[in-house]
């Protein structure tokens, strides 16, 4: 059985448990827990701010919530984690991708989340880059001026 079918049938057992107790109705366990939180500054061009996102199925502030949700999914793998940090002693390019940060808080694929992002070299760059659009694109440093 796929994970997202493990999940979508422990939702629905939620929310048939909580309507058969008379429990205040609450989001399914699915949506609940894939919510999360993206804060992004010094990004530019009306890209700062706070969004907030839930998957499965998609909603919030977020401003690609589709877009968003499908990255996630795609880059969500059994055992390792989505937002994990440039491993330490990674050899990484000088680059520098300007001065845009993001932090990421929430709970995603039943997992708790508090990740941030920089663009200060060439693996922060990358790490960023493959969560868009759940970050904003910026382009290459050489596009950013």
């Amino acid at each position: 059985m796929s994970y997202f079918a493990v999940r979508g049938a422990l939702g629905a057992v939620t929310v048939v448990a909580a309507a058969v107790l008379g429990a205040v109705p609450a989001l399914p366990a699915s949506v609940a827990a894939d919510h999360l939180t993206v804060t992004v500054q010094h990004a530019g061009d009306g890209r700062d701010g706070t969004y907030e996102l839930s998957c499965h199925p998609g909603a919030g502030s977020h401003p690609d919530v589709g877009g968003a949700c499908r990255v996630l999914d795609r880059s969500t793998r059994w055992g390792r984690d989505t937002f994990a940090p440039v491993a330490p002693g990674t050899a990484c390019t000088m680059l520098y991708g300007g001065p845009a940060t993001a932090h990421v808080t929430g709970t995603w694929a039943g997992r708790p989340v508090d990740a941030t992002y920089d663009r200060s070299n060439g693996c922060e760059i990358g790490r960023w880059d493959r969560m868009v659009p759940l970050l904003p694109g910026l382009g290459t440093s050489s596009e950013l001026g």
